[in-house]
């Protein structure tokens, strides 16, 4: 696979978002599918409040696209690797999209509770391991930077259940404020793009260049002030979709490095109820982290830019590990 081919995907995404977008938008906003703004969260958000969400049908339909095309052309038929990254990108996204359609259409701002949303979560989990088990493929979690590997062999189950389930709850843990998940995944599956190139993982490659794409050209109506928000369809689709690419090229420890930005918004929130439920003192000023920095009074943009800042270093971080130790 060439350079040619990676320009030509990440275009093919970008464009399918740019040009959707302006026709989607408006729609979502004749149907009032305006967010909620949670009375708790910081003032600054209120104004947000009637902005249009469910933008991450956008991001589906380019990543489903370009997926297709891209991989139609450099192969004969679909393969299981192409299949689960599709199944856990849809599957959470239809996840996501009934959660957002409870809290736009049917007024309830919680959306699906947590147990259905688990629940759901699990099911698509465990088809994605039936599949993953039917095709043969390594059971073994390897240790970044050294020769170790641990083989899982049946308990990979559980595995790919805490992985999925956790990075798609992460992820939509760090959708917080304007273009953060947006530029913090093109980050993050830009380095999987180079890892799984550099495996010769080329199906890998094209849908991770294709999400890059995707939410690159959501960016565009995303970034501060946001004309749309990707709401929990975008959310927990790209959340599955990182942590299925990571199991696919048998880099699933790296992704507590590459994603690590959500990796820290999560335990943030972690640390946060632990300490209020022990002691009844909050560490920050409001979880997840990035609430706290606008509580201290940074502005909206320096707090996205400074994780996407940390976001590019921790990518780098583990490509290196990856490909040079």
């Amino acid at each position: 696979m060439s350079e040619q081919v990676i320009l030509f995907t990440i275009f093919l995404g970008f464009f399918i978002c740019v040009i959707l977008s302006p026709f989607f938008i408006p729609f979502l906003r004749r149907l009032k599918f305006g967010q909620s703004i949670r009375e708790e969260g910081p003032k600054s958000h209120q104004k947000k409040s009637g902005t249009p969400t469910m933008g991450g049908v956008i991001i589906l339909l380019s990543i489903i696209i370009t997926t297709l095309v891209m991989t139609g052309k450099y192969a004969e038929e679909m393969t299981a690797k192409t299949l689960l990254l599709l199944l856990v990108t849809v599957g959470f996204g239809l996840l996501g999209f009934l959660d957002d359609f409870i809290k736009v259409v049917m007024k309830r701002n919680l959306g699906l509770t947590s147990r259905q949303k688990l629940i759901g979560q699990i099911v698509i989990s465990v088809i994605f391991y039936i599949i993953f088990k039917q095709n043969e493929f390594s059971t073994v979690v390897s240790i970044p930077g050294i020769d170790y590997g641990i083989d899982l062999g049946n308990f990979y189950v559980f595995f790919i259940i805490f992985w999925l389930v956790g990075f798609s709850n992460a992820v939509n843990l760090t959708d917080g404020l304007d273009g953060l998940v947006s530029g913090a995944t093109a980050i993050a599956f830009g380095a999987f793009t180079v890892l799984a190139w550099y495996q010769a993982e080329f199906e890998v490659a094209i849908f991770s260049v294709a999400v890059v794409g995707a939410v690159l050209g959501f960016l565009v109506f995303n970034a501060h002030p946001a004309k749309v928000f990707m709401g929990d369809t975008g959310s927990l689709a790209l959340g599955g979709a990182i942590a299925t690419v990571a199991i696919l090229t048998k880099l699933e420890i790296l992704l507590i490095i590459i994603g690590g930005v959500f990796v820290i918004e999560t335990l943030s929130v972690i640390i946060q109820v632990i300490s209020f439920k022990t002691t009844g003192k909050r560490i920050f000023k409001m979880s997840p982290l990035h609430h706290h920095y606008e509580l201290v009074g940074w502005n909206e943009w320096r707090i996205v830019v400074t994780f996407w800042s940390v976001g590019l270093l921790l990518a780098m971080l583990g490509i290196y590990i990856e490909v040079w130790i």
